[in-house]
């Protein structure tokens, strides 16, 4: 039976009651609407530590004047039977005042991770993760915490920022969850219409192309993000407004000039009013050495 707790002094209780008794905490932050994505992380907590909490909390801070915060989906009651039936004991949701207090003035800068890509598109967005998730962690204090790849970027950000300060919680990143199309599970996707659905998968197939051009011994990084465009264009139409199609540097997400490592294939893009994210590992193949002909 899972246990709800509302207060930061009852999941700070529950927390140092299974510490008494040795036991590893781990812990999967969430904004709730959940999904098999979400679900995967709790599975990798489950297997990983003795106690899961996992908090259902839709930050205000982490949302721009523009964005869906009102919109976003809330159905707390169906998210805790989703968790409870995982193996989750603890499920934190706490309200904004219970989270921020009366007046809050402390926010945490999340440095150069967070300038390009999501951090120029949507300015302040990541500074309110990275405040949120230092408090959760705090409240929490689990050995782990589980983190979707899906949002590439702020798992990059959440590992900087508890290895800068110290905080003491190892940062699992977890694969990405895929539905049949391809698609990138997303509390968003449910936005789509069924034609916008199909326009969709331009997003997952764009990533698809620089690792096919990658395969086929392409390395110049103009040239692949020329691929993930032209995939999206070819689907899409023009249907689908690209914020950005890039291939970084897995670790410090600047841009690359070629492939010659391990990069990271990043693209975020608008269908109708819904703003979908994605990305992919990409490793080039093997450069083949041609066998010396035999000495005469």
């Amino acid at each position: 039976m899972i246990e709800r707790v509302f207060s930061k002094a009852e999941i700070r209780s529950a927390v140092a009651e299974a510490r008494r008794e040795n036991k590893r905490v781990g812990f999967v932050p969430t904004m709730g609407a959940l999904h098999e994505g979400h679900l995967s992380l709790v599975r990798a907590a489950c297997a990983r530590t003795d106690v899961v909490v996992a908090s259902v909390f839709v930050n205000p801070t982490q949302f721009g004047p523009n964005e869906d915060f009102a919109a976003y989906p809330r159905r707390v009651e169906a998210d805790l039977e989703l968790l409870g039936a995982e193996g989750v004991e603890i499920a934190f949701t706490p309200s904004a005042s219970v989270m921020y207090g009366e007046d809050p003035q402390v926010t945490v800068e999340p440095g150069p991770l967070a300038a390009r890509w999501e951090g120029a598109v949507r300015p302040g967005h990541f500074a309110g993760v990275a405040t949120v998730v230092a408090k959760l962690l705090g409240i929490v204090r689990p050995d782990l915490a589980f983190f979707g790849e899906k949002d590439y970027q702020q798992l990059k950000i959440v590992q900087k920022l508890t290895e800068d300060l110290d905080l003491g919680v190892g940062i699992i990143g977890c694969p990405t969850v895929r539905e049949y199309d391809g698609l990138a599970l997303s509390s968003r996707n449910a936005y789509l219409s069924a034609e916008e659905r199909a326009l969709a998968r331009a997003i997952p197939e764009a990533l698809d192309a620089a690792a096919q051009a990658l395969a086929w011994g392409e390395r110049e990084v103009t040239a692949l993000e020329a691929a993930m465009r032209q995939a999206v264009d070819a689907r899409a139409q023009g249907s689908v407004s690209l914020d950005y199609a890039a291939i970084v540097d897995p670790a410090t997400l600047e841009p690359l000039a070629r492939v010659d490592r391990d990069a990271r294939a990043i693209i975020a893009g608008r269908v109708g009013t819904t703003r979908l994210i994605d990305n992919c590992s990409l490793t080039p193949p093997p450069i083949a050495v041609d066998e010396e002909e035999p000495a005469t």
